[in-house]
């Protein structure tokens, strides 16, 4: 398959979905005009504390969103309720938000690659700040270096990572640094690099970018006074594993590896010092043969457990995480109760697991068990037209009686 072509056709063949829409404020209201509605009590739930969402969309998708879709949960039930939209940013598949926790970064995902910052407040007049291009195409992930002052992105249709520098207010900076991926050459059935994901190690000295083309991943050094890459290194998986995502126990030491095109999952070492990944062994997914499109990684805060978004199976598999990271043992699968979960993500306090389903176009909340580990799906799925990234803050909203 080629997985440029099929990332670019799908979109025209997503299942529609619900829109978010504005909900108008009730007579003699004091909310202001395009703040996110009080949301509705939680059924079945006496209190809680309502918190924050966002939801990443394909604005160009048939029955795709109009922007950044806004909501709030319940934290004691994961019960959602939909706010309004941030418009203003296109195919916005991807967020991540700035470690102040006062504006968060969107992807613009099309061939004129883009990144829009959005200035977020508590009464919900969140404020778009502008857009910067990535000199790629097809962005696809992006993360906020710990600093806060650097914004990292990578192009997947042509195989490159940006950085763009992050002011005090929020707002992003000319590009100051774009690295392609010219080197290995792609792997099986690949016609060319693709950037699938790029991240900060835990201890902050080293990038990582993923790369699904080349099956690998490279090891970078940011400079960060010049906000530029130097690559130190690049890990080579076994040809056409299509590595995507990988997620970091918080030991740090080691990271697991999300395996698309093979349909595996890596065990990954990583040194510190020197920046070096060493990917093992693959292992199963536990969907059975055939692919299943694995997309994305959780790690619990505690690092026992590690969970596993399998989109083609529908599922999120469950492993224990053993010899202090270095293990990862299957426990079994559990339904995801939506249609290619694209992307998870945990709430804040790491209590609940959200599912954002692409082809339902929903959104399904988990509590992820303490002493076991396993996922309980605690209500009906929530839509959220063509749903791709889900991503919990912690703002809060008022109290529920």
């Amino acid at each position: 398959m080629n997985h440029a072509t099929s990332r670019r056709t799908v979109l025209g063949a997503l299942i529609a979905g619900a829109a978010l829409s504005v909900a108008p404020a009730p007579p003699g209201s004091s909310r202001p005009p395009g703040a996110a509605p009080d949301p509705a009590p939680a059924v079945g739930s006496r209190s809680g504390t309502v918190r924050r969402l966002l939801l990443g969309t394909y604005t160009s998708a048939e029955g795709g969103g109009r922007g950044i879709g806004t909501a709030s949960y319940d934290a004691t039930t994961g019960a959602i309720s939909a706010g309004p939209v941030i418009t203003g940013v296109d195919n916005p598949s991807y967020l991540a938000m700035h470690p102040s926790g006062t504006t968060v970064y969107a992807v613009d995902e099309q061939d004129r690659g883009g990144v829009t910052a959005v200035a977020l407040s508590a009464d919900g007049t969140h404020r778009v700040l502008g857009t910067r291009g990535t000199g790629g195409a097809g962005p696809t992930h992006l993360s906020v270096h710990p600093t806060g002052r650097w914004l990292l992105t990578a192009n997947y249709t042509s195989g490159s990572v940006a950085v763009h520098p992050i002011g005090d207010d929020g707002s992003l900076g000319e590009r100051t640094d774009l690295v392609a991926h010219t080197a290995p050459p792609p792997g099986p059935g690949q016609d060319g690099p693709h950037a699938h994901q790029i991240v900060t190690t835990p201890d902050g000295g080293h990038v990582l970018a993923v790369d699904l083309g080349n099956d690998s991943v490279y090891t970078y050094r940011l400079d960060g006074e010049r906000g530029t890459l130097a690559q130190v290194s690049y890990a080579a998986l076994r040809p056409g594993a299509g590595p995507r995502h990988l997620a970091f126990h918080p030991g740090g030491r080691h990271a697991y590896l999300a395996c698309e095109v093979d349909n595996t999952a890596v065990v990954c070492g990583y040194d510190p010092a020197t920046g070096t990944l060493s990917p093992g062994a693959p292992q199963s997914t536990g969907t059975g043969a055939g692919t299943s499109y694995p997309a994305q990684f959780l790690v619990t805060g505690d690092g026992r457990f590690a969970y596993l978004a399998n989109r083609g199976h529908n599922s999120l598999t469950r492993y224990a995480v053993e010899d202090d990271g270095a293990a990862l043992r299957l426990l079994g699968t559990v339904p995801v109760g939506g249609d290619f979960p694209r992307q998870i993500a945990f709430s804040p306090d790491g209590g609940l697991l959200f599912a954002a389903n692409q082809k339902s176009s929903t959104v399904t909340v988990f509590r992820v068990g303490g002493k076991d580990g396993k996922l309980i799906r605690t209500g009906g799925a929530f839509p959220a037209p063509v749903a791709v990234c889900v991503l919990p803050y912690p703002g809060t909203g008022p109290s529920r009686d």
